[in-house]
């Protein structure tokens, strides 16, 4: 796994993955209700951090929560720190990882969210209803060598 800004023990507020299947990304739009961050939005898998789990488990955790999927340590492609968009905040982590054909015919989508689909990886960075930090962190990862 190719990490930057490596995970050193920090407490952390969460983790979001890109689940890449050739160049389609995996994508879901958030619940439109008040309250929750980015309404209505469209999304990656991954979420908040749960007892004392690293940001790999906390992301493996949550795509099997999220979308039925198992995706092993080994196969997370890069892990990358970002320091809180808050003030006084917790840092997030986010990576990528490949996934098949055949993991995506197996998504059974949980309870949160509105919906979920495949959008190439252009779509979605070029959608103006969608996270815009996940939007830069997704086309900084691409752009690396």
């Amino acid at each position: 796994m190719k990490e930057r800004g490596m995970w050193n023990g920090n407490a952390f507020s969460g983790t979001k993955i890109a689940l890449i299947c050739g160049s389609m990304l995996v994508c879901y739009q958030r619940d439109q209700k008040q309250g929750i961050p980015f309404p209505g939005l469209w999304d990656l898998p991954g979420g908040g951090r749960e007892d004392q789990e690293s940001p790999v488990e906390c992301v493996i955790r949550e795509v099997e929560e999220e979308f039925g999927l198992q995706i092993a340590a080994g196969r997370i492609q890069t892990l990358t720190r970002y320091e809180s968009l808050t003030p006084a905040g917790l840092d997030t982590y986010f990576c990528a990882a490949r996934v098949t054909e055949d993991e995506i015919r197996s998504i059974r989508f949980g309870s949160e969210g509105q919906r979920w689909t495949l959008m190439t990886i252009d779509a979605f960075l070029e959608r103006p209803d969608a996270v815009p930090h996940l939007q830069a962190r997704l086309s900084e990862l691409m752009s690396r060598p």
